[in-house]
């Protein structure tokens, strides 16, 4: 892969659009790579892969041609970057890779990336464990997934516990033990923590068993136990009899629970795309082992008016750049460069990965279901949509706009007599709730320790308050939030970009009100409505006040659907302050002063530890003390000493 340079422009010509990117073609070689639009502030509008770059980008300079999505990106172009790569199909996951990584504002983008839940058998210890995992496959083991849903992997987790009584207790819980815990009275576990209870070689075919049933060979496991189970009885062995018996019924339970589950179809994803008004709805089946895991639906943002076939084509490449994909995709449409996705995907899986569009058998009847799936969920969101579209309407109306709000942020803080405060920041429009936006503040003016320690613990800087000031911590938040934006703004060349908020929401009274207008008023921004929400008498739900720059508070009926939305935001606000608020007091909990001594790691505060039974006796302790403890030599001891004594 080389960086191709781009010719520098003279900068006492500026260029823009079409000019721009006639004079990079000059320079351009014909070869395989992936380009990148930019615009004003150095922004990525957009990331693009060609087989011939020089032929691709020429395109551009005939914008007549193309739709008015590009056009418009085209226009705001002005400058240009490229990455040139040995293959087409390498292009192909360098550009899936930066569209996630840029998240361009003309791309098709796939928003929810979030990792799959998966099942982890270990294979680090003589006893493999078998757990719920998710993200990178950093343990070693063996992985099996994705399933659609963390209750799909919590459910087969469960019959893995009841058929093949494998263990999932964490290695040093295994290792204290002296005798089986709860689950192996209750015949969910073989016990193996416990001498006696079942030999290595038993265990380990357990732990074999339960790799191949999750690999889709459960008939032929439950054939052998069903063997194992007549000979037990012909032995009078009944109570082993009836183990074997439970663990058929948990086999069979599994495979009751699959509703399409065609025995010719092992490791595939199914993907159907339905397109209606502009949306898009993505439905992806996941089958492994012969089993259907589950499915999920996506929506891919910036899609409207592009053809079905270059939706889906996009959607395949940054899908399968988060995700392993399976050796067989089955697909509700073609798409226009089939061969050279599933080049690029045989590249990402290491191994070659088959693209098809069936029409008939199986694999069209499972393809004709998630396309079904597809134009539901869709319909759903539609519905959705219009109802938002209302409220957005309605809430227009409500506070004075001049069209519905695109972008709604709330605001509220949390904290425990001011210490470990945290201001949040939630963010929602026509779509719903943009949780990719939401934004969370370590407030620095407050304190963060205990009242008996916070003397001189003040930010001057920020303009130290007393802990628990609400109103100081709303003027610290505002604060950081809109010089951040007028920095944004600056940037690109003074105009408010999508990021600039039409309405603002503060979790509580006139005070809070006047606390924002007065920062937006010492930042000079004008043009936001700012309203304050504040709880009814009692605090009751339904009774809130609504506060508006010079006007008498106003009331809605307690079955006022814009209320019950505002209900909802303030809400949402208050959930995600309060999650931020107990994370960083659990991370304070956790934190020990020995984590701060430099070259103090692990091993020696553990040996500090044992020694001295608290961080606090090690604060407290003389040199000859630490001196004497193992692993810790004179100059670590000295270093030690003199952390917790500097004056001395």
């Amino acid at each position: 892969m080389d960086l191709e340079k781009e010719p520098s422009p003279d900068p006492n010509v500026p260029l823009v659009g079409v000019e721009v990117i006639e004079r990079y073609l000059k320079t351009l070689p014909a070869k395989p790579g992936v380009y990148r639009m930019v615009g004003d502030g150095g922004k990525v509008l957009y990331v693009g892969k060609a087989k011939n770059l020089k032929k691709r980008v020429a395109s551009y300079t005939k914008p007549d041609r193309q739709s008015i999505r590009i056009r418009r990106m085209v226009a705001q172009t002005q400058a240009m970057e490229f990455v040139t790569t040995h293959t087409e199909a390498e292009a192909l996951l360098l550009e899936a890779n930066l569209i996630k990584k840029l998240a361009p504002r003309y791309n098709i983008l796939l928003r929810d990336d979030k990792s799959f839940p998966e099942i982890l058998v270990t294979s680090t210890h003589d006893y493999p464990r078998v757990l719920k995992h998710r993200g990178a496959h950093k343990e070693k083991g063996d992985y099996f997934g994705p399933f659609a849903s963390v209750w799909a992997v919590n459910e087969t987790l469960t019959i893995l516990q009841r058929a093949f009584l494998l263990r999932t207790c964490s290695d040093s819980v295994f290792a204290n033990r002296t005798r089986p815990c709860l689950l192996y009275q209750i015949k969910r576990c073989s016990g193996p923590c416990v001498d006696g209870n079942i030999a290595g070689s038993e265990y380990a075919q357990l732990v074999d068993e339960a790799r191949q049933f999750l690999q889709g060979k459960s008939q032929d496991i439950q054939k052998r136990l069903a063997v194992q189970m007549q000979t037990a009885s012909e032995d009078l062995d009944y109570e082993s009899a009836a183990q074997f018996r439970d663990r058929i019924r948990a086999l069979t339970r599994i495979q009751q629970h699959q509703d399409i589950n065609p025995g010719t179809v092992v490791d595939a994803d199914v993907v159907a795309l339905s397109q209606k008004n502009g949306l898009n709805c993505v439905q992806v089946f996941f089958f492994r082992g012969g089993r259907n895991f589950g499915n999920r639906a996506y929506f891919p943002a910036q899609a409207k008016g592009e053809e079905t076939s270059d939706v889906l084509e996009a959607f395949l490449g940054q899908f399968y750049a988060a995700h392993l994909p399976p050796r067989e995709v089955l697909l509700s449409q073609s798409i226009p460069n089939a061969t050279l996705v599933a080049d690029a995907l045989a590249v990402r899986a290491e191994r070659k990965v088959k693209l098809s569009h069936p029409s008939r058998g199986d694999r069209a009847a499972l393809v004709a279901h998630a396309l079904d799936n597809a134009r539901e969920a869709l319909a759903r969101r539609a519905a959705e949509y219009a109802s938002q579209e209302h409220l957005m309407e309605e809430m227009a109306t409500l506070f004075g706009l001049d069209a519905p709000p695109n972008r709604i942020e709330v605001y509220d803080n949390s904290h425990v007599s001011g210490t470990h405060a945290v201001g949040a920041m939630i963010v929602a429009g026509p779509e719903g709730f943009r949780k990719n936006a939401y934004r969370k503040f370590n407030i620095r003016g407050a304190s963060n320790v205990p009242a008996d320690e916070r003397l001189g613990e003040q930010n001057e800087d920020e303009g130290g308050y007393s802990p628990g000031d609400d109103y100081a911590m709303m003027r610290e938040v505002l604060t950081r939030r809109f010089k951040r934006a007028l920095k944004d703004v600056e940037d690109q060349g003074g105009t408010r970009g999508a990021e600039w908020p039409d309405l603002l929401l503060i979790d509580g009274g006139k005070g809070q009100l006047g606390v924002v207008l007065e920062v937006l008023k010492e930042l000079g921004i004008e043009g936001v409505t700012v309203a304050g929400i504040a709880k009814g008498p009692d605090r009751n739900a339904g009774r809130e006040r609504i506060f508006l720059p010079g006007q008498a508070p106003k009331q809605l009926q307690e079955r006022d659907q814009v209320l019950y939305f505002i209900q909802r935001l303030r809400d949402e606000a208050h959930r995600f302050a309060i999650g931020t608020h107990r994370g960083r007091r659990l991370k304070a909990q956790q934190h020990s002063k020995l984590d701060d001594i430099p070259s103090i790691g692990a091993k020696r505060k553990k040996a500090l530890l044992h020694h001295f039974g608290s961080a606090k006796s090690v604060e407290e302790a003389g040199l000859v003390d630490l001196e004497a403890v193992d692993g810790i030599s004179k100059a670590t001891a000295k270093q030690i000493y003199d952390w917790f004594h500097p004056d001395t």
